[in-house]
């Protein structure tokens, strides 16, 4: 008899610990600066695009501004996911719809070369980071930005 056979026939006999974890992995390992920073880099892409003449370099910019847009979307679907509960929910309803649209700003910023739209991404995010920080008790002082 395997071990594993063992282990499906013990199964019924052992005690079932029910767990209650905030997030998917211990608290502290989700942050909205992972998303913000990748927002800056839309920024600055956009920005560095614009002071260019060099065609070259501007499609580098578009590349760089592209991916990391989308590494935003990833960040903020992360957090929205995986970070906040219902509870959260209850005290802020309009997360949902912060976070509806800070990943369709995200997507509004791989479209566009305007700086604008990085600043309006940025912006978003902040709103969210206020709120995720409230949820934490506010920002570790070890945290500088």
């Amino acid at each position: 008899m395997s071990i594993t056979s063992i282990l499906h026939a013990l199964t019924p006999v052992r005690e079932v610990t029910t767990v209650d974890a905030h997030c998917d992995l211990m608290c502290g390992v989700y942050y909205p600066e992972q998303a913000r920073i990748e927002a800056e880099s839309v920024l600055m892409s956009a920005q560095k695009y614009h002071d260019s003449d060099d065609e070259v370099f501007r499609a580098r910019a578009i590349a760089i501004k592209e991916e990391r847009a989308e590494l935003v979307k990833h960040h903020l679907s992360v957090l929205w996911t995986d970070y906040f509960k219902p509870p959260h929910l209850e005290e802020y309803p309009q997360l949902h719809e912060l976070f509806w649209h800070a990943i369709k700003a995200a997507g509004e910023a791989k479209k566009t070369m305007d700086p604008k739209a990085g600043e309006d991404l940025i912006a978003k995010i902040d709103e969210i980071a206020d709120i995720f920080w409230k949820t934490k008790g506010g920002k570790p002082e070890w945290m500088t930005s």
